[in-house]
């Protein structure tokens, strides 16, 4: 087997590993291809472990890229939100739901931007793609056992914010499914019902597209909101079902001409999180990768 088809071989994990430390796919796609360039200028018949080799290059680079991001996000408009990755329908094999959801699930990307650069990464690395502790030293610049302490401290956030009763498949979609008819219906109660007393809503518009530049906290309110943008109308009262990083989801037309898609968090048939993505640039890409 040449480079090239191993590299092609080990490119779909390679981009969920620089996906996962970035929130960001255009930016991970670009990270593995620099991981390429440079495998072809070290020359491949150099290298002893390929996978290892493109692994901790693209954990480095995307690494860097993080880092830079932060710096950046720092004057973002409002609330910043993973780019959500879409396909048609959320009926995925269970085999590869398990694949989405242990690599890229949103609400855990959502988590992980709490998280200190090297903490994200080492909790990916270590974590999500069980990359061993002495790789993982390599990517950071620390010492194995610094690795893990940094790992240690990202789980434990990921844990505490992390649902206590984690829902079926079922559970989830039933309540993103009332959640899309209660919009459909103007009915605020049964939206009321859906939502968890203690609901969070936000919204990521990237200074493009009208978005509330603080979350929004509270069944009551958060249902308000839906109800005024279902009355004005400023959104589209029939919601589309999507695959949102592996889980239901539903992407909504405005009539300001820039869609939104929803990710949504369950706890006890319950939607205790709403993750709304404006920014059209995130939801252009995403709709596109999403057709066939």
């Amino acid at each position: 087997m040449t480079a090239a088809q191993r590299f092609a071989e080990l490119r779909p994990r390679l981009v969920r590993i620089a996906y996962s430390e970035l929130g960001d796919l255009s930016e991970a796609e670009d990270v593995v291809q620099e991981a390429w360039l440079r495998l072809e200028r070290a020359g491949a018949d150099s290298v002893c472990d390929l996978e290892r080799w493109l692994t901790v290059v693209v954990a480095r680079l995307a690494l860097d890229a993080l880092r830079s991001a932060r710096a950046r996000r720092e004057t973002y408009v409002g609330p910043w939100l993973p780019e959500p990755l879409l396909s048609p329908d959320a009926t995925e094999d269970p085999a590869d739901r398990v694949t989405l959801d242990e690599t890229v699930s949103y609400a855990l990307l959502a988590v992980l931007e709490q998280l200190s650069p090297a903490e994200r990464t080492a909790f990916v690395l270590h974590d999500v793609f069980d990359v061993p502790f002495d790789e993982v030293a390599d990517v950071v610049g620390r010492t194995p056992q610094a690795v893990r302490q940094l790992a240690s401290r990202a789980r434990r956030h990921v844990e505490h914010q992390r649902p206590r009763f984690q829902p079926t498949r079922a559970e989830h979609d039933d309540a993103v499914r009332a959640f899309a008819s209660a919009i459909a219906e103007g009915d605020l109660a049964e939206l009321i019902a859906v939502l968890d007393p203690d609901v969070i809503w936000t919204t990521d518009g990237g200074g493009q597209a009208t978005a509330a530049r603080k979350p929004l906290r509270g069944a009551d309110r958060v249902a308000r909101a839906w109800m005024a943008l279902r009355r004005k109308p400023a959104i589209a009262p029939e919601a589309t079902p999507v695959a949102v990083n592996g889980h239901l989801g539903l992407t909504i037309a405005v009539t300001d001409g820039h869609a939104m898609v929803l990710s949504f968090v369950v706890e006890r048939r319950r939607i205790t999180r709403i993750d709304a993505v404006r920014n059209p640039d995130k939801v252009r890409h995403a709709l596109a990768r999403a057709r066939p």
